[in-house]
């Protein structure tokens, strides 16, 4: 692994935890290698190690930006991530309304339910 590919993992790791990043190389088959690679060393390594945004704000355009596109399967994860990188409740229903204002209700509606569920989910583990 070379070391844009080990920041990535390591940043990785970071956001989204040990037990997703474990799952997913876990469910890694010799088809899908390259494109674990290739999300870990250019995603990871290479924009979200960038000094230009701090993870708060990645974390807010990455939310915005599945909800704007519908990508309801990355929602979730994406929503426990800003907790993670310190957005509060709070500020995760402002970037998903401000969404909602440019991209779309019916964008924002799935990415609320899909943030309220997550969000009950991690209350829940915290009691």
């Amino acid at each position: 692994m070379n070391e844009r590919a080990q920041q990535g993992d390591r940043v990785r790791r970071e956001v989204l935890g040990d037990a997703h990043v474990d799952r997913a190389e876990a469910k890694t088959t010799e088809f899908t290698r390259p494109f674990q690679e290739y999300i870990t060393e250019a995603v990871w390594g290479s924009i979200w190690t960038r000094p230009g945004l701090d993870r708060r704000t990645r974390s807010c355009i990455t939310l915005a930006i599945l909800t704007a596109l519908g990508r309801h399967e990355e929602i979730a994860m994406h929503v426990r991530a800003a907790i993670g990188n310190g957005l509060t409740t709070e500020e995760i229903a402002e970037v998903l309304l401000h969404t909602g204002a440019y991209a779309g209700v019916p964008a924002a509606n799935a990415a609320f339910a899909i943030g309220r569920q997550v969000l009950g989910e991690l209350e829940g583990q915290e009691g």
